[in-house]
């Protein structure tokens, strides 16, 4: 296997696409091959099998997803209420439908890993722990509302941007952050106390 970073990366990247464009069915390596525009061969050069693909490009959608670390100290500091929690929704919701094809190839993976077992547990193990770390940063920077608060707003968020990303026309862009504020009224009222779990 080949340990070029740089050109790992810019396969990875273009797995996304065509993960996003075409579908799992049409990710080859030679499809991988011709997105990067590299000569024909590359891609297997890199990935031991099409599987080893696969993880790699769920996980490459999470390196690219990581918010900047100015986040992090905005959350900190800033108030702790359902209104900064609006906030960093409608950041969060811009971040991810920012990077559409990254969105649809993680959908297109969740939907291999139904025949996939082994793309399966890495997916859980991956979602989960992003879910757990966002459930601890929520606690440990005291926002209001608890562990299920979290799960409860990435649950409706994420289909917020499978929509957006899939049926554009069924909430228009000018709905958006009025529907993300609406969510977090709903889920979060306005006295949540802050809890530990």
């Amino acid at each position: 296997m080949r340990q070029n970073p740089a050109r790992r990366a810019a396969l990875v990247d273009a797995a996304i696409e065509v993960l996003a464009r075409e579908g799992a069915r049409g990710l080859t390596f030679r499809a991988v091959d011709v997105e990067a525009k590299v000569p024909n061969g590359t891609a297997s050069n890199y990935f031991a099998n099409r599987d080893d693909l696969l993880t790699q490009a769920g996980a490459r959608v999470y390196e690219r997803w990581q918010p900047d670390s100015s986040l992090f100290a905005n959350i900190l500091e800033g108030p702790h209420d359902r209104a900064h929690v609006t906030a960093l929704m409608r950041e969060m919701v811009g971040r991810l439908t920012a990077f559409p094809a990254g969105y649809l190839a993680l959908v297109e993976l969740r939907l291999e890993a139904t025949r996939r077992p082994e793309l399966r547990s890495v997916l859980t193990r991956r979602i989960r722990a992003d879910l757990d770390a966002n459930i601890g940063f929520h606690l440990e920077a005291k926002m209001p509302g608890d562990a299920t608060t979290v799960v409860v707003l990435y649950m409706a968020l994420n289909w917020l941007i499978l929509e957006r990303l899939t049926l554009p026309d069924l909430f228009p862009e000018a709905q958006v952050d009025d529907l993300i504020a609406d969510v977090v009224e709903r889920i979060l009222p306005p006295d949540a106390p802050v809890r530990d779990a």
